[in-house]
């Protein structure tokens, strides 16, 4: 079982004072702490191996090459991939969507084809899709959303066609917090012979992954919401279909041979990977994957269970707050989404920011999702391992708190 007051030991920004009250930082979907493991990684680096990779012949070089490779093969482990050369590393969950959008996407899709979507994706897995479609002449359609907050999967089998060529979806709702049927909608897009692309962001950091039990065809996830580094993501692709793939930038490392008027491409996965990479963040990744493999990702699920089941009974039971998502610990994972009665959520936001408590106010990236929902945005509320009960209990009298003063400043008014 988790010790958050062990594990908060290891988070040197957790100490941390904030409006002259404790640092209770809830904003764990935007980006996660780092242990000091990873800190000290990063610095490691810079002291001790700092090179460019892979054309190097000098030490240097040849550490710095084996701590960004040694990365890789850990990231492959972790999600259960077959090769390592299938690992792409990207800046972040958005740059691998774009890739697959790109590189897939401008070579296999035709006019009249169609991407099924869903109505709960973050724009990342939206925009680039909007893109493509445009260029491209295809149609974009959506599985809506049911009126508890999950997908409606019943719907999303009566669009099916054979003119999907591929199904993307998040994995986990960043705005609501919502699962998506996963084996589910995998199963969908096999009967119609689509290709599956899964935004994994929000799923990656909390629970476990095996894309060849999923058999999907392509994965997108961040190092920074699961403790690592910014500026360095993950795409997974099938070895086939990426070997089948052009190249989504040019430039240095990406080739084999370079002439006046063409060039061949590297092998995997360095035929994605043009110029320098983010070698100091991918090597402090590293880090960041055994700091949670030692945890477990079993035992965080469990601890951030009852931390939402405390969120959705406390903050469920205040007639001022609405809100949004499943409010089901079977269909909800690790944050919660709200709004103050007459309360705009920047300003709530503001006011338990007062309290010393960071959440994120807004649109999460979600517009069409808020406009379905007929909102201008939510308070979300997002927890992760180093996450305790009071500290829920601290965001429920913060949200009290604001309440009962802009209650008060009506009356006046």
């Amino acid at each position: 079982m988790i010790d958050p007051a062990k594990i908060r030991k290891d988070f040197p920004i957790l100490s941390r004072r904030v409006r002259g009250k404790p640092l209770v930082y809830l904003d764990n979907a935007a980006t996660t702490q780092k242990p000091r493991a990873v800190i000290e990684s990063l610095v490691s680096f810079y002291e001790r191996h700092n090179a460019n990779v892979h054309r190097g012949v000098h030490e240097l070089s040849e550490e710095a090459t084996n701590l960004v490779e040694t990365t890789r093969a850990k990231v492959a482990s972790l999600i259960g991939a077959r090769h390592a050369h299938c690992v792409i590393f990207t800046r972040n969950t958005t740059e691998s969507i774009n890739l697959v959008a790109h590189a897939w996407g401008r070579k296999f899709l035709k006019e009249g084809d169609e991407i099924l979507l869903t109505e709960i994706e973050h724009h990342s897995n939206l925009v680039p899709w909007q893109m493509i479609a445009r260029e491209k002449g295809v149609k974009l359609r959506f599985i809506p959303l049911a009126h508890d907050g999950t997908l409606d999967v019943d719907s999303a089998r009566q669009m099916l066609s054979p003119r999907i060529k591929l199904i993307a979806f998040s994995a986990l709702s960043n705005a609501l917090g919502s699962v998506s049927p996963i084996d589910k909608i995998l199963a969908m897009a096999r009967s119609i012979g689509a290709k599956t692309l899964i935004d994994a962001a929000q799923w990656a950091p909390h629970r476990p992954i095996d894309v060849r039990a999923w058999s999907c065809d392509f994965l997108a996830f961040s190092a920074h919401k699961m403790l690592g580094p910014t500026g360095i993501g993950v795409l997974y692709g099938k070895e086939d279909i990426l070997e089948a793939m052009d190249p989504f930038l040019g430039g240095g490392d990406m080739i084999r041979q370079v002439f006046l008027d063409h060039s061949t491409y590297n092998v995997l996965p360095y035929k994605f990977e043009a110029g320098t990479p983010n070698i100091a963040d991918a090597a402090a990744f590293d880090a960041a994957i055994d700091y949670l493999r030692g945890v477990g990702f079993d035992e965080i699920e469990r601890h951030e269970r009852a931390l939402l089941g405390r969120a959705l009974s406390v903050l469920g039971s205040m007639p001022e707050v609405e809100m949004y998502g499943p409010k089901d610990l079977d269909r909800q994972a690790c944050l919660v989404s709200f709004n103050i009665a007459g309360l705009h959520p920047h300003d709530a936001s503001t006011a338990i920011d007062l309290e010393g408590i960071a959440v994120r106010a807004g649109h999460h990236c979600c517009q069409p999702l808020m406009a379905k929902l007929k909102i201008p945005g939510t308070v979300r509320a997002s927890f992760y391992l180093y996450n305790t009960l009071e500290e829920i209990d601290l965001l429920a009298a913060a949200v009290s708190k604001a309440a009962r003063f802009f209650k008060k400043e009506e009356a006046i008014a």
